[in-house]
Protein backbone atom coordinates (compact mmCIF):
# COMPACT_ATOMS: atom_id res chain seq x y z
CA UNK A 1 0.00 0.00 0.00
CA UNK A 2 3.17 2.27 0.39
CA UNK A 3 3.98 2.27 -3.33
CA UNK A 4 1.50 4.82 -5.07
CA UNK A 5 2.86 7.15 -2.85
CA UNK A 6 6.48 6.24 -2.79
CA UNK A 7 6.01 6.17 -6.81
CA UNK A 8 4.58 9.51 -6.61
CA UNK A 9 7.98 11.10 -5.19
CA UNK A 10 9.80 9.12 -8.33
CA UNK A 11 7.82 9.90 -11.12
CA UNK A 12 8.37 13.82 -9.83
CA UNK A 13 12.39 13.14 -10.52
CA UNK A 14 14.22 12.29 -13.91
CA UNK A 15 13.35 8.52 -14.92
CA UNK A 16 17.04 7.76 -14.59
CA UNK A 17 17.77 9.17 -11.40
CA UNK A 18 14.54 7.79 -9.64
CA UNK A 19 15.84 4.39 -10.53
CA UNK A 20 18.98 4.71 -8.87
CA UNK A 21 17.42 6.14 -6.07
CA UNK A 22 14.61 3.47 -6.37
CA UNK A 23 17.60 0.52 -6.35
CA UNK A 24 18.98 1.89 -2.83
CA UNK A 25 15.97 1.47 -1.51
CA UNK A 26 15.45 -1.66 -2.25
CA UNK A 27 19.09 -2.55 -0.84
CA UNK A 28 16.56 -1.47 2.48
CA UNK A 29 15.08 -5.10 2.15
CA UNK A 30 17.86 -7.20 3.31
CA UNK A 31 17.78 -5.39 6.79
CA UNK A 32 15.80 -8.20 8.92
CA UNK A 33 12.41 -6.87 9.56
CA UNK A 34 11.62 -4.26 6.59
CA UNK A 35 10.96 -6.40 3.93
CA UNK A 36 7.63 -7.25 5.02
CA UNK A 37 6.95 -3.19 4.83
CA UNK A 38 7.40 -3.78 0.84
CA UNK A 39 6.42 -7.11 -0.23
CA UNK A 40 3.80 -9.47 0.92
CA UNK A 41 4.61 -13.54 1.07
CA UNK A 42 4.60 -15.25 -2.38
CA UNK A 43 2.44 -18.43 -3.42
CA UNK A 44 4.66 -20.90 -3.65
CA UNK A 45 4.41 -22.64 -6.83
CA UNK A 46 7.53 -24.75 -8.42
CA UNK A 47 7.80 -25.13 -12.01
CA UNK A 48 10.75 -27.36 -13.58
CA UNK A 49 12.13 -25.76 -17.00
CA UNK A 50 14.89 -25.66 -18.65
CA UNK A 51 16.65 -29.01 -15.75
CA UNK A 52 15.82 -25.86 -13.06
CA UNK A 53 13.68 -26.12 -10.60
CA UNK A 54 11.99 -22.40 -9.94
CA UNK A 55 10.10 -22.05 -6.36
CA UNK A 56 7.47 -20.15 -8.66
CA UNK A 57 7.52 -18.85 -12.44
CA UNK A 58 7.91 -15.22 -11.85
CA UNK A 59 10.78 -13.17 -12.78
CA UNK A 60 12.42 -9.99 -12.96
CA UNK A 61 13.70 -9.08 -16.49
CA UNK A 62 16.85 -8.37 -17.23
CA UNK A 63 17.73 -4.46 -17.50
CA UNK A 64 16.51 -3.20 -13.91
CA UNK A 65 19.80 -4.39 -12.43
CA UNK A 66 22.41 -4.64 -15.02
CA UNK A 67 25.28 -5.02 -12.67
CA UNK A 68 24.14 -7.31 -9.92
CA UNK A 69 24.28 -4.37 -7.50
CA UNK A 70 20.86 -5.43 -5.82
CA UNK A 71 20.45 -8.90 -6.38
CA UNK A 72 19.40 -9.52 -2.24
CA UNK A 73 17.07 -6.92 -1.88
CA UNK A 74 15.62 -7.68 -5.20
CA UNK A 75 15.50 -11.49 -3.84
CA UNK A 76 13.30 -10.47 -0.60
CA UNK A 77 10.40 -9.50 -2.88
CA UNK A 78 9.21 -13.01 -3.70
CA UNK A 79 10.69 -13.46 -7.10
CA UNK A 80 11.28 -17.18 -8.15
CA UNK A 81 13.98 -15.95 -10.41
CA UNK A 82 16.49 -12.92 -11.39
CA UNK A 83 18.00 -11.95 -14.09
CA UNK A 84 20.67 -9.10 -14.35
CA UNK A 85 22.54 -7.81 -17.29
CA UNK A 86 22.65 -7.13 -20.01
CA UNK A 87 26.47 -7.01 -19.39
CA UNK A 88 28.93 -6.84 -21.91
CA UNK A 89 32.70 -7.77 -22.08
CA UNK A 90 33.91 -4.53 -21.18
CA UNK A 91 32.54 -1.11 -19.12
CA UNK A 92 30.46 1.09 -21.59
CA UNK A 93 28.68 4.19 -20.28
CA UNK A 94 25.95 3.56 -23.03
CA UNK A 95 24.12 6.52 -24.63
CA UNK A 96 23.93 9.83 -23.85
CA UNK A 97 21.52 11.01 -21.03
CA UNK A 98 18.74 11.76 -20.58
CA UNK A 99 17.88 8.08 -22.03
CA UNK A 100 14.89 6.65 -19.99
CA UNK A 101 11.05 8.19 -20.64
CA UNK A 102 7.74 7.47 -19.15
CA UNK A 103 4.64 7.45 -20.30
CA UNK A 104 2.19 7.16 -17.82
CA UNK A 105 -0.94 7.60 -19.47
CA UNK A 106 -0.49 4.71 -21.45
CA UNK A 107 1.83 2.71 -18.31
CA UNK A 108 4.57 2.53 -21.03
CA UNK A 109 8.53 3.47 -20.52
CA UNK A 110 10.73 4.26 -23.63
CA UNK A 111 14.42 3.37 -23.25
CA UNK A 112 17.71 3.78 -25.31
CA UNK A 113 20.22 2.81 -22.28
CA UNK A 114 22.42 1.44 -24.79
CA UNK A 115 23.77 -1.74 -22.62
CA UNK A 116 25.04 0.67 -20.23
CA UNK A 117 27.21 -1.36 -17.71
CA UNK A 118 30.25 -1.73 -15.31
CA UNK A 119 31.49 -4.84 -17.61
CA UNK A 120 31.02 -8.55 -17.10
CA UNK A 121 34.51 -8.56 -14.37
CA UNK A 122 32.53 -6.36 -11.86
CA UNK A 123 29.09 -8.36 -12.08
CA UNK A 124 30.79 -11.57 -11.60
CA UNK A 125 32.30 -9.52 -8.30
CA UNK A 126 28.59 -8.61 -7.20
CA UNK A 127 27.39 -11.54 -8.36
CA UNK A 128 29.61 -13.91 -6.13
CA UNK A 129 28.95 -11.09 -2.97
CA UNK A 130 25.00 -12.11 -3.29
CA UNK A 131 23.81 -14.27 -0.84
CA UNK A 132 20.40 -15.49 -2.93
CA UNK A 133 23.05 -17.99 -5.67
CA UNK A 134 24.56 -19.30 -2.56
CA UNK A 135 21.35 -20.70 -1.28
CA UNK A 136 20.10 -21.74 -4.20
CA UNK A 137 18.88 -18.93 -5.94
CA UNK A 138 17.89 -18.95 -9.88
CA UNK A 139 20.13 -16.49 -11.19
CA UNK A 140 19.80 -15.69 -14.68
CA UNK A 141 22.88 -13.32 -16.54
CA UNK A 142 22.09 -11.60 -19.60
CA UNK A 143 24.67 -11.08 -22.22
CA UNK A 144 25.60 -9.03 -25.07
CA UNK A 145 28.06 -7.09 -27.01
CA UNK A 146 30.15 -3.73 -26.76
CA UNK A 147 29.05 -0.79 -28.99
CA UNK A 148 32.21 -0.18 -30.39
CA UNK A 149 32.77 -3.91 -31.69
CA UNK A 150 31.66 -4.80 -35.49
CA UNK A 151 28.75 -6.87 -35.64
CA UNK A 152 30.61 -9.26 -37.80
CA UNK A 153 32.95 -9.73 -34.72
CA UNK A 154 29.69 -10.08 -32.36
CA UNK A 155 30.38 -13.58 -31.94
CA UNK A 156 33.46 -12.89 -30.04
CA UNK A 157 32.47 -10.21 -27.51
CA UNK A 158 29.34 -13.70 -26.53
CA UNK A 159 32.20 -16.09 -26.77
CA UNK A 160 33.86 -13.83 -24.06
CA UNK A 161 30.92 -13.30 -22.13
CA UNK A 162 30.04 -16.98 -21.88
CA UNK A 163 33.10 -18.30 -20.89
CA UNK A 164 33.30 -15.62 -17.86
CA UNK A 165 29.67 -15.81 -16.52
CA UNK A 166 29.27 -19.80 -17.20
CA UNK A 167 30.01 -21.09 -13.51
CA UNK A 168 28.21 -18.24 -11.95
CA UNK A 169 25.08 -18.27 -13.49
CA UNK A 170 21.76 -20.53 -13.37
CA UNK A 171 21.38 -20.09 -17.10
CA UNK A 172 22.34 -17.90 -19.26
CA UNK A 173 20.51 -15.19 -21.43
CA UNK A 174 22.03 -14.20 -24.99
CA UNK A 175 20.40 -10.86 -26.19
CA UNK A 176 20.57 -10.19 -29.43
CA UNK A 177 17.00 -8.33 -29.73
CA UNK A 178 17.87 -4.53 -27.82
CA UNK A 179 16.80 -1.64 -30.45
CA UNK A 180 19.91 0.63 -28.69
CA UNK A 181 23.09 -1.19 -29.81
CA UNK A 182 23.67 -0.31 -33.28
CA UNK A 183 22.76 -3.21 -36.14
CA UNK A 184 22.12 -5.97 -33.19
CA UNK A 185 19.38 -7.26 -34.17
CA UNK A 186 20.47 -8.36 -37.65
CA UNK A 187 22.28 -10.89 -35.33
CA UNK A 188 18.80 -12.15 -35.89
CA UNK A 189 18.76 -13.08 -39.37
CA UNK A 190 18.99 -16.09 -40.90
CA UNK A 191 22.82 -16.86 -41.33
CA UNK A 192 23.72 -14.91 -38.85
CA UNK A 193 21.91 -16.54 -36.51
CA UNK A 194 23.06 -19.61 -37.00
CA UNK A 195 26.22 -18.45 -37.05
CA UNK A 196 26.35 -17.24 -33.35
CA UNK A 197 24.33 -20.07 -32.35
CA UNK A 198 26.55 -22.68 -33.60
CA UNK A 199 29.47 -21.01 -32.07
CA UNK A 200 27.99 -20.40 -28.66
CA UNK A 201 26.03 -23.85 -28.81
CA UNK A 202 29.62 -25.66 -29.28
CA UNK A 203 30.64 -23.24 -26.68
CA UNK A 204 28.56 -24.15 -24.63
CA UNK A 205 29.18 -28.07 -24.51
CA UNK A 206 32.84 -27.39 -24.22
CA UNK A 207 32.31 -25.58 -20.99
CA UNK A 208 30.09 -28.54 -19.85
CA UNK A 209 32.28 -30.66 -19.73
CA UNK A 210 35.15 -28.17 -18.30
CA UNK A 211 32.51 -27.29 -14.97
CA UNK A 212 31.09 -30.58 -14.93
CA UNK A 213 27.49 -29.29 -14.86
CA UNK A 214 25.19 -28.27 -17.75
CA UNK A 215 24.11 -24.60 -17.89
CA UNK A 216 21.22 -23.94 -19.61
CA UNK A 217 21.31 -20.51 -22.27
CA UNK A 218 18.37 -19.38 -23.99
CA UNK A 219 17.97 -16.60 -26.85
CA UNK A 220 16.18 -13.47 -26.35
CA UNK A 221 13.90 -12.01 -29.30
CA UNK A 222 12.41 -8.92 -30.64
CA UNK A 223 8.46 -8.50 -30.82
CA UNK A 224 8.73 -6.55 -34.20
CA UNK A 225 9.09 -10.01 -36.22
CA UNK A 226 6.67 -10.98 -38.95
CA UNK A 227 5.35 -14.63 -39.34
CA UNK A 228 8.48 -15.94 -41.60
CA UNK A 229 11.29 -14.34 -39.06
CA UNK A 230 9.61 -15.92 -36.23
CA UNK A 231 9.36 -19.55 -38.18
CA UNK A 232 12.86 -19.00 -38.92
CA UNK A 233 13.72 -18.40 -35.16
CA UNK A 234 12.01 -21.25 -34.49
CA UNK A 235 13.72 -23.43 -36.39
CA UNK A 236 17.22 -22.19 -35.88
CA UNK A 237 16.42 -22.66 -31.91
CA UNK A 238 15.51 -26.07 -32.40
CA UNK A 239 18.33 -27.17 -34.99
CA UNK A 240 21.20 -25.81 -32.26
CA UNK A 241 18.92 -27.27 -29.49
CA UNK A 242 18.95 -24.27 -27.68
CA UNK A 243 17.35 -24.53 -23.75
CA UNK A 244 14.71 -21.56 -24.29
CA UNK A 245 13.69 -18.86 -25.78
CA UNK A 246 12.51 -15.26 -24.30
CA UNK A 247 9.90 -13.82 -25.98
CA UNK A 248 9.94 -10.63 -26.13
CA UNK A 249 12.21 -7.62 -25.58
CA UNK A 250 10.66 -3.74 -26.79
CA UNK A 251 9.59 -2.54 -29.33
CA UNK A 252 10.17 0.17 -32.48
CA UNK A 253 6.57 0.39 -32.80
CA UNK A 254 4.73 3.57 -30.91
CA UNK A 255 1.45 2.07 -31.50
CA UNK A 256 -0.75 2.64 -28.73
CA UNK A 257 1.05 5.90 -27.32
CA UNK A 258 1.21 7.82 -30.21
CA UNK A 259 0.90 11.56 -29.50
CA UNK A 260 1.53 11.06 -26.06
CA UNK A 261 4.25 13.13 -23.78
CA UNK A 262 7.76 11.29 -24.88
CA UNK A 263 6.47 9.23 -27.45
CA UNK A 264 8.43 10.37 -29.61
CA UNK A 265 11.65 9.78 -28.34
CA UNK A 266 13.91 6.70 -29.98
CA UNK A 267 14.78 3.47 -28.45
CA UNK A 268 12.51 0.64 -27.01
CA UNK A 269 8.97 0.84 -25.59
CA UNK A 270 8.16 -1.12 -22.79
CA UNK A 271 5.34 -1.66 -20.61
CA UNK A 272 1.37 -2.03 -21.35
CA UNK A 273 1.74 -0.65 -24.84
CA UNK A 274 3.46 -3.68 -26.17
CA UNK A 275 1.75 -6.38 -24.55
CA UNK A 276 -0.43 -7.72 -27.30
CA UNK A 277 2.33 -7.32 -30.04
CA UNK A 278 4.49 -9.54 -27.44
CA UNK A 279 2.10 -11.85 -26.92
CA UNK A 280 1.06 -11.94 -30.62
CA UNK A 281 4.77 -13.20 -31.41
CA UNK A 282 4.69 -15.48 -28.10
CA UNK A 283 1.55 -17.04 -29.48
CA UNK A 284 3.17 -18.02 -32.78
CA UNK A 285 6.70 -18.90 -31.13
CA UNK A 286 4.65 -21.52 -29.46
CA UNK A 287 3.07 -22.58 -32.17
CA UNK A 288 6.07 -23.27 -34.38
CA UNK A 289 8.12 -24.69 -31.58
CA UNK A 290 5.33 -27.35 -30.62
CA UNK A 291 6.55 -27.68 -27.10
CA UNK A 292 10.54 -28.68 -27.79
CA UNK A 293 11.47 -25.98 -25.85
CA UNK A 294 10.27 -23.63 -23.43
CA UNK A 295 9.42 -19.83 -23.71
CA UNK A 296 10.12 -17.16 -21.21
CA UNK A 297 7.04 -14.59 -21.46
CA UNK A 298 7.88 -11.25 -21.07
CA UNK A 299 6.28 -7.86 -22.31
CA UNK A 300 3.60 -5.74 -20.70
CA UNK A 301 2.78 -7.58 -17.66
CA UNK A 302 0.85 -5.02 -15.52
CA UNK A 303 -1.52 -7.41 -13.25
CA UNK A 304 -1.61 -11.20 -12.95
CA UNK A 305 -4.17 -11.56 -15.75
CA UNK A 306 -1.69 -10.46 -18.03
CA UNK A 307 0.53 -12.84 -16.61
CA UNK A 308 -1.98 -15.79 -17.49
CA UNK A 309 -2.69 -14.43 -20.69
CA UNK A 310 1.30 -15.02 -21.54
CA UNK A 311 0.85 -18.33 -19.85
CA UNK A 312 -1.84 -19.49 -21.72
CA UNK A 313 -0.37 -19.03 -24.99
CA UNK A 314 2.96 -20.98 -24.46
CA UNK A 315 4.66 -19.27 -21.74
CA UNK A 316 6.03 -21.55 -19.05
CA UNK A 317 7.76 -18.60 -17.08
CA UNK A 318 6.70 -15.10 -17.01
CA UNK A 319 9.13 -11.72 -16.09
CA UNK A 320 8.23 -8.19 -16.29
CA UNK A 321 10.39 -4.96 -15.56
CA UNK A 322 8.02 -2.25 -16.70
CA UNK A 323 5.21 -3.44 -14.61
CA UNK A 324 7.44 -3.05 -11.57
CA UNK A 325 8.12 0.52 -11.82
CA UNK A 326 4.23 0.92 -12.28
CA UNK A 327 2.87 -1.62 -9.69
CA UNK A 328 5.76 -1.72 -7.44
CA UNK A 329 6.64 -4.79 -5.50
CA UNK A 330 3.13 -5.95 -4.90
CA UNK A 331 3.05 -6.82 -8.55
CA UNK A 332 5.23 -10.35 -7.98
CA UNK A 333 2.89 -11.29 -5.44
CA UNK A 334 -0.42 -10.87 -7.94
CA UNK A 335 1.00 -12.62 -10.61
CA UNK A 336 2.40 -15.52 -7.89
CA UNK A 337 -1.25 -15.84 -6.69
CA UNK A 338 -2.64 -15.41 -9.95
CA UNK A 339 -0.01 -18.13 -11.82
CA UNK A 340 -0.40 -20.54 -8.96
CA UNK A 341 -4.14 -20.84 -9.71
CA UNK A 342 -4.13 -21.04 -13.46
CA UNK A 343 -1.24 -23.79 -13.31
CA UNK A 344 -2.86 -25.77 -10.85
CA UNK A 345 -6.01 -25.76 -13.17
CA UNK A 346 -4.02 -26.51 -15.94
CA UNK A 347 -2.95 -29.37 -14.33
Amino acid sequence: MLYPFIRKFFFSLDAETAHGIGMKGIDLLTVPGLGCTMARSVTPCPVEVMGLKFPNPVGLAAGLDKNGDHIDGLAALGFGFIEIGTITPRPQDGNPRPRLFRIPEAQGIINRMGFNNAGVDKLLENVRAAEFPKKGGILGINIGKNATTPIEKAADDYLICLDKVYNDASYITVNISSPNTKNLRELQKDEALDDLLAQLKARQEALAQQHGKYVPMALKIAPDLDDTQIAAIADALRRHRMDGVIATNTTLSREGVEGLPNASETGGLSGAPVFKKSTEVLKKLSTALAGELPIIGVGGIMGGEDAAEKIRAGASLVQFYSGFIYRGPELVSEVADTLAFVMKKKS
